[in-house]
């Protein structure tokens, strides 16, 4: 059985899980959070980062690695894919996806919602107006690269380019703060096309409970 370690609130957890399900495949899902960290944790993810991994005798951590492990070993569907322009293409958007815009949608997550519900700290409001500041020009950049609804960012096809770009946008929802359909009308129709797929609305819904909880 394959097992990940975190919690799906993470966007590089939730972009694993998402690339399981896509792919059909059986896995438990082990709770870790921020603080504590078992034994078992940290055999998988030595310095103690969301997700951890473990298929077997096999382990590794980072959300990247484990993606393009799993397209190796489980390559249907194909979710990286295989051209040297769509492969370049994919890895970018991965990158984009989880260092520019979960740095800026992580100020306004960590602040709002992990700081005082989980860590039982005051969050830092000038943080997340900045930000929320840094949102437009991330927006703006996927307003003329993202495709027509129905259509996917690399390949025409999913990809790990849309579920990385996209699972960062669920931590920005689950804080009510939303992409503006009037100022970004591609951003606004392509974003919904991807979470409402089976593989994200599912985490979704189970997060959304658990934060109104």
């Amino acid at each position: 059985m394959i097992k990940v370690y975190g919690s799906t609130l993470s966007p590089f957890v939730r972009k694993v899980v998402v690339v399981l399900a896509e792919k059909g495949l059986d896995y438990e899902l082990i709770p870790a959070g921020l603080q504590a960290h078992s034994t078992d944790f940290l055999s998988v993810s030595p310095f103690g980062k969301m997700p951890g991994f473990r298929d077997g005798d096999f382990a590794i951590s980072d959300s990247s690695a484990i993606v393009h492990y799993l397209d190796a070993k489980y390559p249907e569907p194909r979710l990286i894919p295989q051209t040297p322009e769509d492969l370049g293409r994919a890895v970018w958007y991965d990158e984009f996806g989880d260092t520019i815009v979960t740095a800026s949608a992580g100020k306004v997550f960590f602040n709002r919602v992990v700081a005082p519900r989980f860590l039982k700290q005051s969050g830092n409001e000038d943080m997340v107006q900045q930000g929320i500041a840094e949102l437009p020009r991330l927006f703006d950049y996927l307003e003329g690269v993202v495709p027509e609804p129905g259509d996917f960012l690399v390949g025409g096809a999913l990809s790990l380019a849309d579920i990385a770009v996209a699972s960062p946008f669920v931590n920005l929802s689950h804080c009510a703060v939303d992409v503006d359909c009037a100022k970004h009308p591609r951003l606004g129709a392509w974003l919904p096309t991807i979470l409402s797929r089976p593989s994200f609305a599912a985490p979704i819904v189970e997060e959304t409970a658990f934060l109104a909880a």
